[in-house]
């Protein structure tokens, strides 16, 4: 039988840093949708223009695709924070509350590794468009610096948020896995 999650927002009680995160993070998530409602009305735009109007486009598919990457990866912190990431509880939930809190500090630090990884990673890649000057093979020919940005923009909030979590979760604030025991 399926139940729904248990496990609500990431829980900050009264401390500044998990505050100041979690409201980082939620104006990321505004940002994310912002971009892509503008992904959609520019779609919209460009139908109009070529079905209606009969006329071609030049910038409009370019700018969809890297809005929404971009929203895809700034909004990253926003659903770590909700817990809207796929998440299997049935073995958190069999475990005793120690072996619990054991098995989220494992998966947490884990995570933290890996995105601290691809933090470096994009950035690199990020800054070495950057120092090149890359563009776009397209007639648009965007700098292509500036969507790659959403690259270590969106890695570096998720890292944060993940280590808000982690330290949560080490204070007492938050539960293992947000979950409470049973």
């Amino acid at each position: 039988m399926a139940v729904p999650n248990s496990a609500g927002a990431a829980r900050t009680g009264r401390n500044p840093f998990l505050r100041a995160v979690a409201a980082i993070s939620t104006v990321a998530g505004w940002c994310s949708a912002a971009m892509i409602v503008s992904a959609v009305g520019i779609t919209c735009q460009m139908i109009f223009i070529r079905f209606v109007l009969n006329g071609s486009t030049i910038w409009q598919t370019e700018a969809v695709v890297y809005l929404m990457i971009a929203a895809t990866l700034i909004g990253l912190p926003y659903v770590q924070r909700l817990r809207g990431h796929v998440n299997v509880d049935l073995f958190p939930l069999m475990l005793p509350m120690r072996a619990r809190f054991a098995l989220a500090t494992l998966t947490l630090s884990l995570s933290i590794a890996i995105i601290a990884v691809m933090l470096f990673y994009g950035y690199e890649f990020w800054h070495f468009a950057w120092d090149r000057g890359w563009r776009s093979d397209t007639v648009w020919s965007v700098r292509l610096w500036i969507p790659y940005l959403s690259i270590p923009v969106g890695l570096a909030l998720l890292l944060l948020q993940l280590v808000a979590d982690l330290i949560a979760m080490m204070i007492g604030v938050d539960k293992p896995f947000g979950l409470e025991d049973a």
